[in-house]
């Protein structure tokens, strides 16, 4: 950018030039101006001749003179342009309908994709977490019940737990389900704990610490637990000792007569 001295331009232009000016006419002079500068730019415009000559100012640009440049080559740009755009007797919203088109197009394009990676690769990590095969395997246990014998308790091993089975007889279910609901420690009836009276199923671990309780023993013919002395009855029931509750019955069903399914 040029900085020319004003102060010495002016003084050299303040003199009459007659540059072959015809008789008669009216001369332009140029009057003496005051060699220091103005302290805007609006008296600075009124110091300088009429041309190509542009003034900056502001209050934080000190003020400049330059010289405004009238031969420079504006690029073209029409290589760069849509096809669409360079007839001008086409009107621009045909060619914006368009692109906008495409754009909605893509942008739902890449959501569905975007959406359906997300559903494949939430399934897959889902479906790690679930239980393999040989886990599902165990997760279910089938007995004959034509395996036990009336009055006897078999042990299981399910979801590494015991499983205690027990084949009741005639006198026992009409203890169990004779006992005062109301004086037990966990109230419970009988029938609500076996979906046959002849059939009890329970898991041999003690509701006090986990401990496993020995079958047909204890005060009451049920099971006992040695570790700390609780007694239950012949229907899983806490009638004697530490243990808050009574022994857990787990899920089972009997898919046919002589067929018993636990999980």
């Amino acid at each position: 950018m040029l900085k020319p001295n004003v102060s010495s331009y002016l003084k050299t232009a303040s003199q009459v030039v007659s540059n072959n000016l015809k008789k008669g006419g009216s001369n332009a002079i140029i009057p003496k101006k005051p060699n220091t500068l103005p302290s805007n730019g609006f008296n600075l415009g009124k110091l300088l001749i009429d041309g190509n000559i542009a003034v900056t100012c502001g209050p934080a640009v000190s003020s400049q003179i330059r010289w405004a440049h009238t031969d420079i080559n504006v690029p073209d740009w029409t290589n760069y342009r849509r096809d669409s755009t360079k007839n001008p007797n086409v009107e621009s919203s045909s060619s914006e309908d368009s692109r906008k088109n495409f754009s909605y197009l893509l942008a739902g394009g890449t959501g569905i994709v975007a959406g359906y990676s997300a559903k494949t690769l939430v399934t897959q990590f889902i479906s790690s977490m679930s239980a393999s095969a040989d886990v599902l395997a165990l997760a279910k246990i089938e007995i004959k019940l034509a395996d036990i014998p009336e009055g006897k308790s078999v042990t299981f091993k399910w979801r590494g737990k015991p499983l205690f089975i027990r084949h009741r007889t005639a006198d026992e279910i009409s203890i169990e389900q004779g006992v005062a609901v109301a004086s037990l420690r966990d109230p419970q009836h009988d029938n609500e704990r076996v979906q046959k009276p002849e059939w009890l199923v329970v898991l041999g671990v003690c509701t006090h610490l986990g401990c496993v309780p020995i079958a047909n023993s204890g005060d009451f013919g049920g099971y006992y637990c040695p570790c700390h002395g609780s007694h239950y009855d012949a229907s899983g029931r806490i009638r004697k000792g530490p243990a808050p509750a009574n022994l857990e019955v787990p899920t089972y069903e009997f898919p046919d007569e002589g067929t018993l399914v636990v999980g």
